[in-house]
């Protein structure tokens, strides 16, 4: 909406990661080239603590970039994994040979003999996992184990902890006391203060191609600092808020005016404990754009209003309702329930037909995300689980293959497909409970490809 204004090639400020648009200050390069050659030593468990919105996932991007070659990455953002899903999930990331009812000990044996290889080829493995705080104790325990798994003088895994503020408080656990002594290596990312934030703000506004004399003050910078707790997710919606009011001005300077707006929009103001708005759209009233929504309402769609909805918190709380997908034009168009389109014909047959079609011209790279196992013979409740899961989510995102397990007959269930992991991480952290509670994780599509080959040969 307002690139064009200030002579921007790109959004200087989503609240997405963006790894061309790193800020080294206020630590943050130092954090980078010190988790970097923490990780190469190979020693021990690393832990990177954070507020909410401080740069974590920033951090853990621009490790996967800039780590050598020879270190491959296993990424794991479903934190509330079992002790026993785990190992599997690490397992399917590496592409072992293996299947949901691969015994732990079968696992263990196949990663431990994986590790080695990689080992002896000079090369590393090293787990990230997002949210940290998040995994039950249980499953901290067992990537404690995990840590275990070495040869005389290197550790064959290394694990990264990226989590908010509750996973120290976590780690003082008695039950988990012996992880928090395997952790030799721990980063705390700061708030912003003024000064960073005023160098921060105008560093990104240059990046995407400003030309002009600086557009956020010290001034400005302090007020942003005193909305923002200093937090780089909110500084950026403050900011890219604050553009888009100057912009409905015609104007090009910010004033504290537009900060102040922007605060009492995202509910900044009253908040102590900062989660990101659920939606974002009263700004359009606010800073008089009211005008925009007959003429220019598409614009309006393809901004930063609709940017900040799409990635808010994906933690669900209690009192919150779960987003569910939108209904399929045949219901709406119809006026017909959802179990009146079901009802229709066999649902599974159905989705099997349209998983074909899928695997057909998917790409070998894309993600999905496997929900959950079901036997084969138990047709019945295979039809009754995608009844249930219509209700909550889009049925044609909804992907069936079958596969054998261990000589086992089995319908993998799928939900969606995602062009890159970012996309996939994204999408499963904003699935509805239920359709997490199973377990999910993501898939390759290359990977599913080999289960139904190995399937019928």
């Amino acid at each position: 909406m307002y690139l064009e204004h200030f002579g921007l090639q790109r959004q200087p400020f989503k609240i997405t990661p963006d790894t061309s648009l790193f800020y080294k200050g206020n630590k943050r390069g130092a954090a980078l080239e010190a988790l970097k050659y923490a990780i190469l030593s190979g020693e021990g468990i690393i832990k990177v603590v954070g507020e909410v919105g401080s740069g974590k996932t920033m951090l853990c991007r621009m490790l996967e970039l800039q780590l050598p070659e020879y270190v491959e990455i296993v990424y794991i953002a479903n934190p509330s994994l079992s002790p026993e899903n785990i190992l599997h999930v690490i397992a399917f990331e590496l592409h072992l040979d293996i299947n949901n009812e691969s015994s732990r000990l079968e696992v263990m044996q196949k990663l431990q003999k994986y590790l080695l290889e990689r080992h002896a080829q000079n090369k590393q493995v090293v787990v990230f996992v997002e949210e940290a705080q998040s995994m039950p104790v249980e499953t901290l325990e067992e990537i404690r184990l995990l840590s275990n798994l070495e040869t005389d003088e290197h550790k064959l895994l290394q694990m990264v902890l990226f989590g908010q503020p509750e996973l120290d408080e976590k780690l003082r656990t008695p039950a988990i006391r012996q992880l928090k002594e395997r952790i030799t290596h721990s980063f705390y990312l700061d708030p912003f203060p003024s000064s960073d934030i005023y160098e921060y703000l105008n560093f990104r506004m240059r990046a995407v191609g400003y030309r002009g004399p600086d557009i956020f003050s010290a001034k400005i910078a302090n007020n942003i600092e005193k909305k923002s707790s200093g937090l780089t997710r909110r500084i950026n919606i403050l900011a890219d808020k604050a553009l888009l009011a100057v912009y409905s001005e015609g104007g090009h300077k910010i004033d504290n005016k537009h900060i102040d707006i922007a605060a009492r929009d995202s509910d900044f103001i009253a908040s102590v404990n900062w989660k990101p708005a659920s939606l974002a759209v009263g700004i359009i009233a606010i800073i008089g754009l009211s005008f925009w929504l007959g003429t220019q309402q598409a614009g309006i769609k393809q901004g930063n209003v609709e940017t900040v909805a799409a990635v808010a918190e994906p933690t669900l709380k209690k009192e919150q309702t779960p987003v569910v997908a939108e209904i399929p034009e045949q219901i709406q168009t119809q006026n017909l329930s959802v179990m009146d389109v079901i009802d229709d014909g066999d649902l599974l047959q159905q989705r099997i037909n349209q998983t074909e079609r899928w695997l057909e011209q998917a790409d070998d790279a894309a993600f999905t995300i496997q929900l959950v196992l079901m036997d084969v013979w138990a047709r019945d409740k295979v039809n009754e689980f995608l009844a249930d899961v219509a209700s909550s989510a889009d049925i044609e995102s909804i992907y069936i293959y079958q596969a054998k397990i261990q000589g086992k007959a089995m319908y993998s269930v799928l939900y969606s497909d995602y062009a890159s992991r970012d996309r996939a991480v994204e999408g499963l952290k904003s699935l509805p409970e239920k359709l997490r509670s199973h377990g999910a994780y993501l898939r390759t599509i290359k990977g599913i490809r080999a289960d139904i080959r190995k399937s019928q040969q």
